[in-house]
């Protein structure tokens, strides 16, 4: 015993520094342990009522099992003197790149998927008058791409329409001056 504590001695550990290690896991366990049956338990009733599968509970539970656990570390990082605030703030940031790149990702796919609806449904036509309602943002349909739709004004100002804003609003379409009405 004397050995372990010259060499602890040697290394700077405190034994109360040990002490309140132990302490944080095995208060993390209690409480992770708890948290994952109540979660469970509440997750189980209320997918009963709206129909979730029994591996989404599983998954989800897993994922703040998983996010507690990784707390428990970071504080116990702390606990021993290394400095966990550039951690915190490389996580957030991860979490944030994720999810600006999830958003950015929907609005694409979502622009794109509406340009290949408009090319197949054809509700309007290059040269049609188009209105989106109630924002009365309107104009002659110029040109259509992956992303957007092109309007010009009457006043010559050009308005890029997101796509998938069609199928989002309501719009109006007139004829266009160079081919016939129906």
């Amino acid at each position: 015993m004397d050995q372990i504590i010259a060499w602890l001695d040697s290394h700077h550990v405190v034994l109360l520094t040990i002490l309140a290690t132990f302490g944080l896991l095995l208060g993390a366990s209690l409480i992770i342990i708890l948290v994952n049956r109540l979660l469970k338990h509440w997750l189980q009733l209320t997918g009963a009522r709206i129909g979730l599968r029994s591996n989404t509970i599983v998954t989800f539970a897993r994922l703040v099992t998983i996010t507690l656990w990784l707390v428990a570390l970071l504080l116990v990082l702390d606990l021993w003197g290394i400095g966990v605030s550039g951690l915190w703030t490389l996580m957030v940031s991860v979490a944030t790149i994720i999810g600006v790149g999830f958003l950015a990702t929907w609005a694409m796919v979502s622009n794109v998927t509406a340009s290949l609806f408009l090319a197949i449904w054809r509700p309007f036509r290059l040269g049609d008058t188009v209105e989106l309602l109630p924002e009365n943002l309107k104009g002659r349909a110029i040109d259509r791409n992956l992303m957007f739709t092109v309007l010009r004004e009457d006043g010559g100002s050009v308005l890029q329409i997101p796509n998938n804003l069609f199928f989002q609003r309501i719009f109006r379409v007139g004829g266009g001056d160079d081919h016939a009405k129906v």
